[in-house]
Protein backbone atom coordinates (compact mmCIF):
# COMPACT_ATOMS: atom_id res chain seq x y z
CA UNK A 1 0.00 0.00 0.00
CA UNK A 2 1.84 3.84 -1.11
CA UNK A 3 2.15 5.94 1.72
CA UNK A 4 -0.46 9.06 1.38
CA UNK A 5 -0.15 12.57 2.36
CA UNK A 6 -1.08 13.30 5.37
CA UNK A 7 -2.64 16.52 4.85
CA UNK A 8 -3.92 18.05 1.42
CA UNK A 9 -1.52 20.69 2.34
CA UNK A 10 1.48 18.53 2.46
CA UNK A 11 0.70 18.22 -1.46
CA UNK A 12 0.40 21.29 -2.30
CA UNK A 13 3.29 23.00 -0.92
CA UNK A 14 5.42 20.29 -2.07
CA UNK A 15 5.15 20.67 -5.23
CA UNK A 16 4.90 24.42 -4.72
CA UNK A 17 8.47 24.13 -3.06
CA UNK A 18 9.36 22.14 -6.37
CA UNK A 19 8.19 24.34 -8.70
CA UNK A 20 9.73 27.39 -7.38
CA UNK A 21 13.70 27.08 -7.35
CA UNK A 22 16.34 29.05 -8.27
CA UNK A 23 14.97 29.39 -12.11
CA UNK A 24 12.09 31.44 -10.70
CA UNK A 25 14.63 34.12 -9.20
CA UNK A 26 17.55 34.37 -11.15
CA UNK A 27 16.44 33.18 -14.45
CA UNK A 28 13.61 34.25 -15.48
CA UNK A 29 14.12 38.12 -14.22
CA UNK A 30 16.42 38.46 -17.01
CA UNK A 31 14.97 36.80 -20.04
CA UNK A 32 12.36 39.02 -19.05
CA UNK A 33 14.87 41.89 -19.21
CA UNK A 34 16.31 40.74 -21.92
CA UNK A 35 13.64 39.56 -23.92
CA UNK A 36 11.29 42.83 -24.63
CA UNK A 37 10.45 43.16 -20.96
CA UNK A 38 6.77 43.49 -20.82
CA UNK A 39 6.39 41.89 -24.00
CA UNK A 40 7.87 38.99 -22.87
CA UNK A 41 5.19 38.19 -20.97
CA UNK A 42 2.83 37.35 -23.79
CA UNK A 43 4.53 34.57 -25.12
CA UNK A 44 5.45 33.09 -21.65
CA UNK A 45 1.39 33.36 -20.86
CA UNK A 46 0.48 31.25 -24.13
CA UNK A 47 2.80 28.77 -23.41
CA UNK A 48 1.74 28.83 -19.71
CA UNK A 49 -2.03 28.48 -20.71
CA UNK A 50 -0.74 25.36 -23.84
CA UNK A 51 1.73 24.26 -21.85
CA UNK A 52 2.58 24.21 -18.90
CA UNK A 53 -0.96 23.65 -17.09
CA UNK A 54 -1.53 21.01 -19.03
CA UNK A 55 1.14 19.22 -18.94
CA UNK A 56 1.36 19.61 -15.02
CA UNK A 57 -2.05 18.30 -14.56
CA UNK A 58 -1.04 15.19 -17.06
CA UNK A 59 1.81 14.47 -14.82
CA UNK A 60 0.11 15.00 -11.80
CA UNK A 61 -3.50 12.95 -12.42
CA UNK A 62 -0.93 10.20 -13.68
CA UNK A 63 0.79 9.93 -10.92
CA UNK A 64 -2.17 9.69 -9.11
CA UNK A 65 -4.62 7.48 -10.88
CA UNK A 66 -1.12 4.60 -11.50
CA UNK A 67 -0.23 5.26 -7.45
CA UNK A 68 3.49 4.72 -8.86
CA UNK A 69 6.25 6.84 -9.20
CA UNK A 70 8.37 8.17 -12.02
CA UNK A 71 9.10 5.21 -13.72
CA UNK A 72 6.77 2.74 -12.97
CA UNK A 73 3.78 4.90 -13.66
CA UNK A 74 4.40 5.18 -17.46
CA UNK A 75 3.56 1.52 -17.77
CA UNK A 76 0.61 2.16 -18.88
CA UNK A 77 -0.59 -0.77 -21.01
CA UNK A 78 -4.29 -0.50 -21.16
CA UNK A 79 -3.35 2.99 -22.85
CA UNK A 80 -5.26 2.22 -26.23
CA UNK A 81 -7.87 0.23 -25.23
CA UNK A 82 -9.66 3.05 -23.72
CA UNK A 83 -9.91 1.81 -19.77
CA UNK A 84 -7.64 4.66 -19.32
CA UNK A 85 -10.14 7.19 -21.55
CA UNK A 86 -11.57 8.62 -18.58
CA UNK A 87 -7.86 10.11 -17.70
CA UNK A 88 -7.27 11.33 -20.93
CA UNK A 89 -10.74 12.85 -21.67
CA UNK A 90 -9.69 16.40 -20.08
CA UNK A 91 -6.56 16.38 -22.51
CA UNK A 92 -7.39 14.10 -25.67
CA UNK A 93 -11.15 13.98 -25.67
CA UNK A 94 -12.86 10.74 -25.13
CA UNK A 95 -13.11 10.05 -28.52
CA UNK A 96 -9.50 10.29 -29.93
CA UNK A 97 -8.39 7.78 -26.97
CA UNK A 98 -11.89 5.60 -27.65
CA UNK A 99 -11.04 5.28 -31.75
CA UNK A 100 -7.36 4.07 -30.99
CA UNK A 101 -6.29 7.56 -33.27
CA UNK A 102 -3.69 8.30 -30.20
CA UNK A 103 -2.48 5.56 -30.14
CA UNK A 104 -1.92 5.63 -34.07
CA UNK A 105 -0.36 8.98 -33.67
CA UNK A 106 2.13 7.66 -31.26
CA UNK A 107 3.27 4.71 -33.46
CA UNK A 108 4.04 7.08 -36.11
CA UNK A 109 6.19 9.56 -34.17
CA UNK A 110 7.59 6.68 -32.25
CA UNK A 111 8.54 4.78 -36.43
CA UNK A 112 9.60 8.31 -37.65
CA UNK A 113 12.32 8.49 -34.94
CA UNK A 114 13.93 4.88 -35.20
CA UNK A 115 13.85 5.26 -38.92
CA UNK A 116 16.04 7.49 -41.52
CA UNK A 117 13.51 8.18 -43.88
CA UNK A 118 10.02 8.18 -44.72
CA UNK A 119 9.86 4.89 -47.14
CA UNK A 120 11.50 2.77 -44.87
CA UNK A 121 9.02 3.50 -42.06
CA UNK A 122 6.32 2.41 -44.03
CA UNK A 123 8.41 -0.96 -44.77
CA UNK A 124 9.78 -1.82 -41.30
CA UNK A 125 6.54 -0.76 -39.10
CA UNK A 126 3.62 0.71 -40.49
CA UNK A 127 2.80 -2.70 -42.75
CA UNK A 128 3.91 -5.22 -39.90
CA UNK A 129 1.51 -3.32 -37.46
CA UNK A 130 -1.48 -2.78 -39.31
CA UNK A 131 -4.34 -3.60 -36.62
CA UNK A 132 -5.28 -1.53 -34.51
CA UNK A 133 -4.35 -2.75 -31.00
CA UNK A 134 -1.57 -4.38 -32.27
CA UNK A 135 -0.06 -0.76 -32.78
CA UNK A 136 -1.33 0.49 -28.99
CA UNK A 137 0.51 -2.98 -27.76
CA UNK A 138 3.72 -1.76 -30.07
CA UNK A 139 3.23 1.95 -29.12
CA UNK A 140 2.99 0.23 -25.42
CA UNK A 141 6.25 -1.40 -25.30
CA UNK A 142 8.11 2.55 -25.21
CA UNK A 143 6.03 4.16 -23.03
CA UNK A 144 7.51 3.05 -19.78
CA UNK A 145 11.13 4.45 -21.52
CA UNK A 146 9.86 7.66 -20.71
CA UNK A 147 10.28 7.20 -16.92
CA UNK A 148 13.75 5.63 -17.43
CA UNK A 149 14.90 8.50 -19.29
CA UNK A 150 13.73 11.17 -17.04
CA UNK A 151 15.32 9.39 -14.30
CA UNK A 152 18.53 9.36 -16.03
CA UNK A 153 18.20 13.61 -16.62
CA UNK A 154 17.37 13.81 -12.96
CA UNK A 155 20.32 11.79 -12.08
CA UNK A 156 22.56 14.07 -14.11
CA UNK A 157 20.74 17.23 -12.92
CA UNK A 158 21.19 16.56 -9.48
CA UNK A 159 24.73 16.13 -9.73
CA UNK A 160 25.24 19.60 -10.90
CA UNK A 161 22.17 21.16 -9.05
CA UNK A 162 23.30 20.45 -5.38
CA UNK A 163 26.82 22.01 -6.32
CA UNK A 164 24.82 25.83 -6.27
CA UNK A 165 23.35 24.18 -2.54
CA UNK A 166 26.93 23.92 -1.44
CA UNK A 167 28.18 27.40 -3.07
CA UNK A 168 25.32 29.13 -0.93
CA UNK A 169 25.86 27.78 2.18
CA UNK A 170 29.63 28.58 1.92
CA UNK A 171 28.49 32.31 0.81
CA UNK A 172 26.26 31.88 4.03
CA UNK A 173 28.98 30.94 6.19
CA UNK A 174 30.90 33.78 5.46
CA UNK A 175 28.56 36.26 5.78
CA UNK A 176 28.15 35.81 9.75
CA UNK A 177 31.16 38.79 10.34
CA UNK A 178 30.74 42.24 10.75
CA UNK A 179 32.57 43.13 7.44
CA UNK A 180 31.65 40.64 4.08
CA UNK A 181 35.14 39.71 3.03
CA UNK A 182 33.57 39.76 -0.79
CA UNK A 183 32.97 43.70 -0.96
CA UNK A 184 36.93 44.80 0.01
CA UNK A 185 40.41 44.39 -1.59
CA UNK A 186 43.91 43.43 0.58
CA UNK A 187 43.12 40.14 1.06
CA UNK A 188 45.37 37.16 0.17
CA UNK A 189 42.64 36.07 -2.98
CA UNK A 190 42.76 39.45 -4.15
CA UNK A 191 45.06 40.79 -6.95
CA UNK A 192 46.44 44.45 -7.39
CA UNK A 193 44.27 45.36 -9.87
CA UNK A 194 40.90 44.87 -7.39
CA UNK A 195 38.75 47.61 -6.42
CA UNK A 196 35.82 47.42 -3.99
CA UNK A 197 33.64 49.79 -5.48
CA UNK A 198 33.93 50.70 -9.32
CA UNK A 199 32.62 54.19 -10.89
CA UNK A 200 33.32 55.67 -13.94
CA UNK A 201 33.61 59.25 -12.07
CA UNK A 202 36.25 57.52 -10.04
CA UNK A 203 39.72 57.99 -11.43
CA UNK A 204 42.07 55.23 -11.04
CA UNK A 205 46.35 54.68 -12.21
CA UNK A 206 45.66 51.22 -14.04
CA UNK A 207 43.86 50.92 -17.14
CA UNK A 208 39.89 50.41 -17.09
CA UNK A 209 41.02 46.64 -19.09
CA UNK A 210 42.57 45.61 -15.57
CA UNK A 211 39.80 46.59 -13.26
CA UNK A 212 38.95 43.63 -11.25
CA UNK A 213 35.88 43.54 -8.85
CA UNK A 214 36.82 42.49 -5.27
CA UNK A 215 33.01 40.45 -5.72
CA UNK A 216 34.60 38.82 -9.27
CA UNK A 217 37.55 38.06 -7.61
CA UNK A 218 36.07 36.62 -4.09
CA UNK A 219 33.77 34.08 -6.56
CA UNK A 220 36.50 33.26 -8.97
CA UNK A 221 39.80 33.02 -6.78
CA UNK A 222 38.31 32.58 -2.97
CA UNK A 223 35.38 30.37 -3.74
CA UNK A 224 36.06 28.45 -6.96
CA UNK A 225 39.99 28.42 -7.06
CA UNK A 226 39.96 28.57 -10.47
CA UNK A 227 43.10 27.16 -12.54
CA UNK A 228 44.68 28.35 -15.24
CA UNK A 229 43.48 26.22 -17.29
CA UNK A 230 42.53 22.09 -18.40
CA UNK A 231 46.66 21.18 -17.72
CA UNK A 232 46.20 22.50 -14.32
CA UNK A 233 43.59 20.68 -12.31
CA UNK A 234 44.11 21.97 -9.09
CA UNK A 235 43.34 21.18 -5.45
CA UNK A 236 40.19 19.89 -4.05
CA UNK A 237 38.55 23.07 -1.77
CA UNK A 238 37.68 21.31 1.39
CA UNK A 239 35.77 23.64 2.10
CA UNK A 240 33.07 23.18 -0.72
CA UNK A 241 33.92 19.74 -0.17
CA UNK A 242 32.15 20.31 3.69
CA UNK A 243 29.44 22.46 2.10
CA UNK A 244 28.70 19.81 -0.55
CA UNK A 245 27.92 17.02 2.13
CA UNK A 246 26.47 19.15 4.28
CA UNK A 247 23.89 19.60 1.22
CA UNK A 248 23.48 16.27 0.79
CA UNK A 249 23.06 14.96 4.54
CA UNK A 250 20.10 17.58 4.88
CA UNK A 251 18.44 16.42 1.74
CA UNK A 252 18.79 12.57 3.17
CA UNK A 253 17.36 13.90 6.70
CA UNK A 254 14.00 15.64 4.58
CA UNK A 255 13.23 12.42 2.54
CA UNK A 256 13.77 9.93 4.98
CA UNK A 257 10.93 9.06 5.91
CA UNK A 258 9.12 9.42 2.93
CA UNK A 259 5.74 11.82 2.73
CA UNK A 260 5.60 11.67 6.77
CA UNK A 261 9.19 13.68 6.61
CA UNK A 262 8.62 15.57 3.52
CA UNK A 263 5.19 16.92 4.41
CA UNK A 264 6.56 18.77 7.71
CA UNK A 265 9.58 19.97 6.42
CA UNK A 266 7.78 21.83 3.25
CA UNK A 267 5.50 24.21 5.99
CA UNK A 268 9.17 25.71 6.83
CA UNK A 269 11.16 25.04 3.34
CA UNK A 270 8.40 26.14 0.90
CA UNK A 271 7.06 29.06 3.23
CA UNK A 272 10.33 30.90 4.42
CA UNK A 273 11.47 31.48 1.07
CA UNK A 274 8.76 33.66 -0.20
CA UNK A 275 8.61 35.50 3.39
CA UNK A 276 12.52 36.31 2.09
CA UNK A 277 11.83 37.35 -1.15
CA UNK A 278 8.68 39.96 0.11
CA UNK A 279 10.99 40.90 2.69
CA UNK A 280 13.71 41.88 -0.10
CA UNK A 281 11.13 43.07 -2.20
CA UNK A 282 10.25 45.68 0.08
CA UNK A 283 14.12 46.38 0.87
CA UNK A 284 14.54 46.62 -2.93
CA UNK A 285 12.15 49.28 -3.57
CA UNK A 286 13.17 51.46 -1.24
CA UNK A 287 16.24 51.71 -2.05
CA UNK A 288 17.40 54.59 -4.84
CA UNK A 289 17.30 53.98 -8.03
CA UNK A 290 14.83 51.25 -7.59
CA UNK A 291 12.23 52.85 -9.98
CA UNK A 292 15.06 53.00 -12.94
CA UNK A 293 15.16 49.22 -12.37
CA UNK A 294 11.79 48.42 -12.08
CA UNK A 295 11.30 50.32 -15.46
CA UNK A 296 13.99 48.56 -17.35
CA UNK A 297 12.90 45.26 -16.34
CA UNK A 298 8.99 46.09 -17.54
CA UNK A 299 9.94 48.63 -20.25
CA UNK A 300 8.05 46.49 -23.58
CA UNK A 301 9.64 46.36 -26.80
CA UNK A 302 7.00 44.69 -29.14
CA UNK A 303 9.48 44.73 -31.74
CA UNK A 304 11.46 41.56 -30.16
CA UNK A 305 8.37 39.13 -30.16
CA UNK A 306 9.45 38.82 -34.29
CA UNK A 307 12.49 36.96 -32.85
CA UNK A 308 11.96 33.27 -32.70
CA UNK A 309 14.67 33.03 -29.54
CA UNK A 310 12.36 34.50 -27.46
CA UNK A 311 9.81 32.31 -28.07
CA UNK A 312 11.94 29.53 -27.35
CA UNK A 313 13.13 31.86 -24.53
CA UNK A 314 9.43 31.45 -23.39
CA UNK A 315 8.70 28.32 -23.71
CA UNK A 316 11.69 26.93 -22.14
CA UNK A 317 11.43 28.78 -19.11
CA UNK A 318 8.25 27.18 -18.34
CA UNK A 319 9.19 23.72 -18.87
CA UNK A 320 12.19 24.43 -16.78
CA UNK A 321 10.32 26.35 -13.92
CA UNK A 322 7.40 23.39 -14.15
CA UNK A 323 10.03 20.59 -13.78
CA UNK A 324 8.28 19.13 -16.93
CA UNK A 325 9.34 15.19 -17.67
CA UNK A 326 11.18 14.94 -14.29
CA UNK A 327 9.07 12.81 -12.80
CA UNK A 328 8.48 15.19 -9.54
CA UNK A 329 4.92 16.11 -10.22
CA UNK A 330 4.45 12.46 -11.34
CA UNK A 331 6.17 11.01 -7.89
CA UNK A 332 4.46 13.92 -5.97
CA UNK A 333 0.83 13.20 -7.44
CA UNK A 334 1.38 9.64 -6.98
CA UNK A 335 0.79 10.22 -3.17
CA UNK A 336 -2.93 11.61 -3.65
CA UNK A 337 -5.91 9.59 -2.39
CA UNK A 338 -7.29 8.04 -5.96
CA UNK A 339 -10.40 10.15 -5.61
CA UNK A 340 -8.90 13.79 -5.07
CA UNK A 341 -9.90 16.07 -7.85
CA UNK A 342 -6.53 17.56 -8.86
CA UNK A 343 -8.25 19.34 -11.54
CA UNK A 344 -9.64 22.16 -9.94
CA UNK A 345 -8.99 25.81 -9.19
CA UNK A 346 -6.49 24.75 -5.66
CA UNK A 347 -4.49 22.13 -7.12
CA UNK A 348 -3.81 22.78 -11.19
CA UNK A 349 -4.63 26.37 -11.81
CA UNK A 350 -3.64 27.90 -8.18
CA UNK A 351 -0.31 26.25 -8.16
CA UNK A 352 0.66 27.45 -11.58
CA UNK A 353 -0.23 30.82 -10.96
CA UNK A 354 1.91 30.91 -7.54
CA UNK A 355 4.96 29.35 -9.85
CA UNK A 356 4.86 32.01 -12.65
CA UNK A 357 3.68 34.71 -10.22
CA UNK A 358 6.69 34.35 -8.01
CA UNK A 359 8.77 34.80 -10.97
CA UNK A 360 7.27 37.72 -11.87
CA UNK A 361 7.66 39.27 -8.35
CA UNK A 362 11.24 38.14 -8.29
CA UNK A 363 12.33 40.51 -11.17
CA UNK A 364 10.68 43.40 -8.93
CA UNK A 365 12.82 42.30 -6.32
CA UNK A 366 15.86 41.28 -8.42
CA UNK A 367 16.25 44.59 -10.70
CA UNK A 368 15.14 46.96 -7.89
CA UNK A 369 18.63 46.27 -6.34
CA UNK A 370 20.74 46.47 -9.36
CA UNK A 371 19.17 49.93 -10.28
CA UNK A 372 20.48 50.72 -6.70
CA UNK A 373 24.00 48.96 -7.77
CA UNK A 374 23.89 50.85 -11.18
CA UNK A 375 22.81 54.37 -9.29
CA UNK A 376 25.87 54.32 -6.90
CA UNK A 377 28.00 53.30 -9.50
CA UNK A 378 27.55 55.58 -12.02
CA UNK A 379 26.74 53.20 -15.07
CA UNK A 380 23.99 51.66 -16.88
CA UNK A 381 21.73 48.92 -15.70
CA UNK A 382 22.52 46.84 -18.74
CA UNK A 383 26.18 46.79 -17.48
CA UNK A 384 25.28 45.01 -13.79
CA UNK A 385 22.07 42.86 -15.03
CA UNK A 386 23.52 39.37 -15.15
CA UNK A 387 21.72 36.30 -14.43
CA UNK A 388 22.40 32.35 -13.21
CA UNK A 389 25.26 32.53 -11.31
CA UNK A 390 26.66 35.74 -12.02
CA UNK A 391 23.80 37.19 -10.70
CA UNK A 392 23.13 35.02 -7.12
CA UNK A 393 27.05 34.73 -6.40
CA UNK A 394 28.59 38.35 -8.08
CA UNK A 395 25.99 40.89 -8.56
CA UNK A 396 23.51 40.75 -6.07
CA UNK A 397 25.95 39.99 -3.38
CA UNK A 398 28.06 43.47 -4.31
CA UNK A 399 24.48 44.94 -4.27
CA UNK A 400 24.19 43.94 -0.77
CA UNK A 401 27.57 45.41 0.08
CA UNK A 402 26.33 48.90 -0.76
CA UNK A 403 23.32 48.72 1.97
CA UNK A 404 23.40 49.52 5.35
CA UNK A 405 23.17 46.36 7.76
CA UNK A 406 24.72 44.35 4.90
CA UNK A 407 25.96 41.02 6.94
CA UNK A 408 21.77 40.93 7.92
CA UNK A 409 21.02 41.27 3.91
CA UNK A 410 23.65 38.36 3.00
CA UNK A 411 22.44 36.27 5.71
CA UNK A 412 18.42 36.63 4.80
CA UNK A 413 19.49 36.43 0.87
CA UNK A 414 21.33 33.50 1.01
CA UNK A 415 19.28 30.96 3.45
CA UNK A 416 15.92 32.21 0.62
CA UNK A 417 18.95 30.75 -2.03
CA UNK A 418 19.40 27.46 0.27
CA UNK A 419 15.88 27.13 0.63
CA UNK A 420 14.61 27.28 -2.86
CA UNK A 421 17.39 24.83 -3.85
CA UNK A 422 16.71 22.53 -1.44
CA UNK A 423 13.13 22.75 -2.15
CA UNK A 424 13.88 21.44 -5.70
CA UNK A 425 16.66 19.09 -4.71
Amino acid sequence: QREKWTRKMDFILSVAGGFVGLGNVWRFPYLCYKNGGGAFLIPYAIFLVLGGIPIFFLEVSLGQYMSEGGVTSWRITPIGTGELMSFFNPILGAQMVKNGQCCYLLMYLVSVLFSSSFISVNKLYWNKYSERWHVCRFVTDFVPGIGYASMVVVALLNIYYIVILAWAFFYLFQSFTTELPWGKCGQYWNTPCCVATYSKSNSLNQTLLNISMSTTEYWERRVLGLSTGLDDVGTVRWELALCLLLSWVICYFCIWKGVKSTGKVVYFTATFPFLMLIVLLIRGVTLPGALTGIRFYLTPDINKLANPQVWIDAGTQIFFSFAICLGALVSLGSYNKFGNNCYKVRDCIILSLVNSGTSFISGFAIFSVLGFMAEEQGVHISEVAESGPGLAFIAYPKAITMMPVSTLWAILFFVMLILLGLDSQ
